[in-house]
Protein backbone atom coordinates (compact mmCIF):
# COMPACT_ATOMS: atom_id res chain seq x y z
CA UNK A 1 0.00 0.00 0.00
CA UNK A 2 3.07 2.25 -0.03
CA UNK A 3 2.07 5.80 -0.95
CA UNK A 4 -1.67 5.16 -0.95
CA UNK A 5 -3.73 7.73 0.90
CA UNK A 6 -5.12 6.34 4.15
CA UNK A 7 -8.12 7.56 6.12
CA UNK A 8 -9.13 6.69 9.67
CA UNK A 9 -12.49 4.92 9.90
CA UNK A 10 -13.78 4.00 13.34
CA UNK A 11 -15.57 0.66 13.55
CA UNK A 12 -17.70 -0.74 16.36
CA UNK A 13 -18.85 -4.35 16.47
CA UNK A 14 -22.44 -5.24 17.19
CA UNK A 15 -22.63 -6.65 20.71
CA UNK A 16 -22.81 -10.32 19.66
CA UNK A 17 -20.33 -10.15 16.75
CA UNK A 18 -16.93 -10.58 18.40
CA UNK A 19 -16.54 -13.89 16.56
CA UNK A 20 -16.72 -12.18 13.14
CA UNK A 21 -13.63 -10.66 11.51
CA UNK A 22 -13.50 -6.90 11.07
CA UNK A 23 -13.54 -5.76 7.42
CA UNK A 24 -10.13 -6.36 5.87
CA UNK A 25 -8.33 -6.27 2.54
CA UNK A 26 -7.76 -9.81 1.22
CA UNK A 27 -4.57 -8.90 -0.69
CA UNK A 28 -2.15 -5.97 -0.86
CA UNK A 29 -3.73 -4.86 -4.16
CA UNK A 30 -7.36 -5.08 -3.04
CA UNK A 31 -9.43 -1.89 -3.17
CA UNK A 32 -12.41 -3.48 -1.43
CA UNK A 33 -12.64 -4.86 2.09
CA UNK A 34 -14.66 -8.01 2.68
CA UNK A 35 -17.85 -7.76 4.74
CA UNK A 36 -19.08 -10.77 6.72
CA UNK A 37 -22.59 -12.10 7.34
CA UNK A 38 -23.96 -11.55 10.83
CA UNK A 39 -26.67 -14.22 10.89
CA UNK A 40 -27.48 -16.46 13.89
CA UNK A 41 -28.93 -19.25 11.75
CA UNK A 42 -28.47 -20.06 8.07
CA UNK A 43 -30.55 -17.78 5.82
CA UNK A 44 -31.90 -19.24 2.57
CA UNK A 45 -32.37 -16.82 -0.32
CA UNK A 46 -34.61 -18.37 -2.95
CA UNK A 47 -34.34 -17.40 -6.65
CA UNK A 48 -35.78 -13.90 -7.12
CA UNK A 49 -35.83 -13.24 -3.36
CA UNK A 50 -34.30 -10.23 -1.60
CA UNK A 51 -32.92 -10.43 1.96
CA UNK A 52 -31.30 -7.81 4.18
CA UNK A 53 -28.27 -9.27 5.97
CA UNK A 54 -26.44 -7.53 8.81
CA UNK A 55 -22.67 -7.09 8.52
CA UNK A 56 -22.46 -6.78 12.32
CA UNK A 57 -20.66 -3.43 12.40
CA UNK A 58 -21.23 0.30 12.80
CA UNK A 59 -18.92 2.86 11.13
CA UNK A 60 -17.78 6.42 11.63
CA UNK A 61 -16.49 7.62 8.25
CA UNK A 62 -14.69 10.97 7.97
CA UNK A 63 -16.62 13.80 6.35
CA UNK A 64 -15.81 14.05 2.64
CA UNK A 65 -15.74 10.27 2.24
CA UNK A 66 -18.31 7.53 1.68
CA UNK A 67 -18.21 3.76 1.75
CA UNK A 68 -19.49 2.05 -1.39
CA UNK A 69 -20.92 -1.43 -0.88
CA UNK A 70 -20.39 -3.66 -3.90
CA UNK A 71 -21.17 -7.25 -4.87
CA UNK A 72 -18.52 -9.97 -4.72
CA UNK A 73 -17.76 -11.17 -8.25
CA UNK A 74 -17.40 -14.83 -7.25
CA UNK A 75 -20.88 -14.89 -5.67
CA UNK A 76 -22.32 -13.21 -8.76
CA UNK A 77 -20.68 -15.58 -11.24
CA UNK A 78 -21.13 -18.86 -9.36
CA UNK A 79 -24.53 -18.31 -7.69
CA UNK A 80 -26.19 -15.21 -9.18
CA UNK A 81 -25.96 -13.38 -5.83
CA UNK A 82 -25.63 -9.62 -6.11
CA UNK A 83 -26.84 -6.42 -4.46
CA UNK A 84 -30.15 -4.76 -5.26
CA UNK A 85 -28.70 -1.26 -5.00
CA UNK A 86 -25.19 -1.39 -6.27
CA UNK A 87 -23.12 0.31 -5.32
CA UNK A 88 -24.81 0.97 -2.00
CA UNK A 89 -23.70 4.15 -0.28
CA UNK A 90 -22.83 4.56 3.40
CA UNK A 91 -22.71 8.30 4.12
CA UNK A 92 -20.25 9.83 6.56
CA UNK A 93 -23.02 10.88 8.96
CA UNK A 94 -24.71 7.43 9.15
CA UNK A 95 -24.13 5.63 12.45
CA UNK A 96 -26.57 2.72 12.14
CA UNK A 97 -25.91 -0.97 11.67
CA UNK A 98 -24.39 -1.80 8.28
CA UNK A 99 -26.77 -4.04 6.34
CA UNK A 100 -26.37 -5.63 2.92
CA UNK A 101 -29.37 -6.02 0.57
CA UNK A 102 -28.76 -9.29 -1.30
CA UNK A 103 -30.78 -10.67 -4.20
CA UNK A 104 -30.62 -14.13 -5.72
CA UNK A 105 -30.68 -13.87 -9.51
CA UNK A 106 -29.57 -17.49 -9.82
CA UNK A 107 -31.62 -20.62 -10.45
CA UNK A 108 -31.00 -22.34 -7.10
CA UNK A 109 -31.51 -21.50 -3.44
CA UNK A 110 -28.48 -19.82 -1.86
CA UNK A 111 -27.56 -20.26 1.80
CA UNK A 112 -25.92 -17.43 3.78
CA UNK A 113 -24.01 -18.74 6.80
CA UNK A 114 -22.52 -16.85 9.71
CA UNK A 115 -19.17 -15.34 8.72
CA UNK A 116 -19.65 -15.76 4.95
CA UNK A 117 -18.09 -12.98 2.89
CA UNK A 118 -21.17 -11.40 1.32
CA UNK A 119 -20.04 -8.04 -0.10
CA UNK A 120 -17.11 -5.67 -0.30
CA UNK A 121 -16.66 -2.10 0.85
CA UNK A 122 -14.62 0.57 -0.95
CA UNK A 123 -13.96 4.03 0.49
CA UNK A 124 -14.22 6.99 -1.88
CA UNK A 125 -13.66 10.71 -1.57
CA UNK A 126 -16.50 12.80 -2.97
CA UNK A 127 -17.23 16.38 -3.96
CA UNK A 128 -20.40 18.31 -3.13
CA UNK A 129 -22.13 19.92 -6.09
CA UNK A 130 -23.74 23.34 -6.12
CA UNK A 131 -26.32 23.84 -8.86
CA UNK A 132 -26.33 27.02 -10.89
CA UNK A 133 -29.54 27.36 -12.88
CA UNK A 134 -29.13 28.47 -16.48
CA UNK A 135 -31.26 28.83 -19.60
CA UNK A 136 -28.78 27.07 -21.91
CA UNK A 137 -26.05 24.46 -21.55
CA UNK A 138 -22.67 24.44 -23.29
CA UNK A 139 -22.42 22.45 -26.53
CA UNK A 140 -20.58 19.11 -26.85
CA UNK A 141 -19.95 16.66 -29.71
CA UNK A 142 -22.24 14.10 -28.05
CA UNK A 143 -25.05 16.60 -27.33
CA UNK A 144 -28.21 14.64 -26.46
CA UNK A 145 -27.02 11.23 -27.72
CA UNK A 146 -28.31 8.74 -25.15
CA UNK A 147 -28.43 5.01 -24.59
CA UNK A 148 -26.56 3.13 -27.31
CA UNK A 149 -25.96 6.16 -29.49
CA UNK A 150 -22.46 4.97 -30.47
CA UNK A 151 -23.59 1.47 -31.49
CA UNK A 152 -21.95 -1.85 -30.63
CA UNK A 153 -19.03 -2.03 -33.04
Amino acid sequence: MGDMMKIKVSVKRKEDCNDLPLPAYATSGSSGMDLYADVREDVIIRPGEIKCISAGIFLSIPEGYEAEIRPRSGLALKYGITLVNTPGTIDSDYRGLLKIILINLGKDDFTVRRGDRIAQMVFKEYALAQFVETHALDETARAQGGFGHTGIS
